[in-house]
């Protein structure tokens, strides 16, 4: 697909409209160039004019030979707009919504965190104002709309938790069993990358401690832990010992209200691993099927059953964890929503105290994608999450984080469902951007929030690969020799 800007900058926001409708389309931006013959691929052009007054705004769609034109003039200060952008996109939002008769449910809204965007709203012009500009100026449904109505007020009272001198510790594992078709994460197999487990974990405990040091440097208070990946569990018992350990003894943790750790393939889940978690103070724990149906468990490359799914379910309620989170995702190639919806009873039935609702996301670098597997439509993808919001509410869960990628299927969501009382701080807080995270690992991103609530912020990566995070671990531990300063900088703000 071809994106042609003419007399406009708005580049981004256009890009990421066009792949609502055409997610596995490859989106060529061509800025203030000829627009391409009509029997050429799916072209959009939108255009910027000036008049004597103002500002003529046109958008074009060219798609099998047909062109069709929508346009007006820029009304300045509508819904509070600063400049054309919203007011463009929206115009060629209406071209691509006739042209392939679908509408979004969120709408022309493409960002990452549309429940922290309806939050500023409101706290700017009051709930009627900030609904309002939801539903008539972004186009977002009713019931999309209030769900993220529901969910900021759910997760409002984990983000009054947040100390102004408080953090979180990510740890990343980005080891598995095997590699998922859907996933994009940089996450190696075990059967590639084994012999590197035992370095990264020396490194990684090196790491925690500098974080360790960097925290205690700057008088900050660790909130909550999470240890993500990958799959922590492809670790040893051993191994993932000494990775708690090094938390425990670099880092203070008597005000830390949660330990989460994501035993996500119940393939790797032990005995002797939960007791290990439960003896190192980890209160929190993510066994994830993300389906209950053999077919699409094997469509994806999951090797592991649904008996094994309950199996460690069951081991770790025996072994005392009383926070287990389930994910599921949506959209899975072969699923269906009979299908899913039996996924939801099942998962539902066992009664975890969380459940997280994602979307397929269609990420270019996923087998999925490569390969192309055909995910369920995105008509199929609202049945299914309909399905999953009723069924949890019914049932005492609520959602209390949201949050949106790019090329998920339909334009959905990824929700995250809780007991009350048994929400996780931590995903509260990283989805709403506003206190630092300190992470350590291969690929992960330390995310400095400045103490003044200002909303400035500053990211240092970490090296993406295992084996790099390995071989320039110095310079890893150079970089969070540097938060000290750049935290001391952020604090002048």
């Amino acid at each position: 697909m071809n994106l042609i800007l003419k007399n406009n900058p708005y580049h981004y926001e256009l890009e990421k409209l066009c792949r609502l409708f055409y997610p596995e389309e490859q989106i060529n931006v061509v800025e203030n160039g000829d627009e391409p013959p009509t029997d050429d691929q799916i072209s959009a052009c939108t255009e910027l004019q000036k008049t004597g007054g103002g500002i003529h705004m046109i958008a074009r769609l060219i798609c099998s030979g047909k062109a069709t034109a929508a346009e007006t003039d820029y009304v300045p200060g509508l819904f509070d707009d600063q400049n054309p952008e919203r007011q463009l996109a929206e115009l060629l939002y209406g071209l691509l919504v006739r042209q392939t008769g679908f509408e979004p449910r969120w709408g022309i809204l493409t960002g990452v965190r549309p429940v922290k965007l309806l939050r500023s709203l409101i706290e700017k012009d009051g709930q009627e104002q900030a609904y309002q500009v939801f539903e008539q100026a972004y186009h977002v449904s009713r019931a999309k709309t209030e769900l993220a109505r529901f969910t900021m007020e759910n997760e409002r009272h984990l983000l009054k938790r947040e100390q102004p001198n408080g953090f979180s510790l990510y740890i990343g594992i980005p080891f598995c069993p095997s590699r998922c078709a859907y996933c994009s994460f940089v996450s190696m197999t075990v059967e590639k990358t084994a012999q590197l487990i035992p370095a990264y974990v020396d490194c990684l405990c090196k790491e925690i401690q500098a974080a360790g040091e960097a925290a205690r440097s700057l008088h900050l208070t660790l909130q909550s832990v999470y240890m993500g990946g990958g799959t922590p569990t492809t670790l040893t018992a051993e191994q993932m010992d000494r990775v708690l350990a090094a938390v425990q003894d670099s880092f203070d943790l008597s005000a830390c209200m949660e330990v989460t750790v994501e035993a996500g393939r119940p393939d790797t889940v032990t005995e002797e691993k939960l007791q290990g978690l439960l003896q190192r103070g980890v209160t929190r724990i993510s066994i994830n099927p993300q389906t209950m149906q053999k077919k699409v468990l094997h469509a994806v490359g999951r090797r592991h059953t649904v008996q094994q799914v309950l199996d460690a379910f069951q081991m770790a309620r025996k072994a005392g964890f009383d926070d287990i989170n389930m994910d599921l995702i949506a959209g899975l190639p072969q699923d269906t929503p009979a299908g899913f919806a039996d996924t939801i009873d099942r998962i539902t039935a066992l009664n975890p105290e969380s459940i997280t609702v994602h979307t397929l996301s269609l990420k270019r670098s996923s087998r999925i994608f490569q390969e192309g597997q055909e995910p369920c439509s995105g008509a199929e993808v609202a049945q299914m999450l309909d399905y999953a919001g009723q069924k949890l509410l019914a049932g005492g869960w609520r959602p209390y984080y949201l949050y949106r990628q790019t090329r998920i299927v339909g334009g959905m969501e990824n929700v995250g469902f809780a007991k009350p009382g048994k929400e996780s701080f931590y995903n509260a807080a990283i989805m709403d951007e506003s206190q630092t995270i300190l992470a350590c690992g291969a690929g992960a991103g330390t995310k400095l929030c400045a103490p003044s609530g200002s909303g400035k912020l500053e990211r240092i990566y970490n090296f993406k690969y295992p084996y790099e995070y390995i071989s320039r671990h110095e310079e890893v531990l150079q970089r969070k020799a540097k938060v000290k300063q750049i935290y001391e900088q952020l604090s002048s703000f």
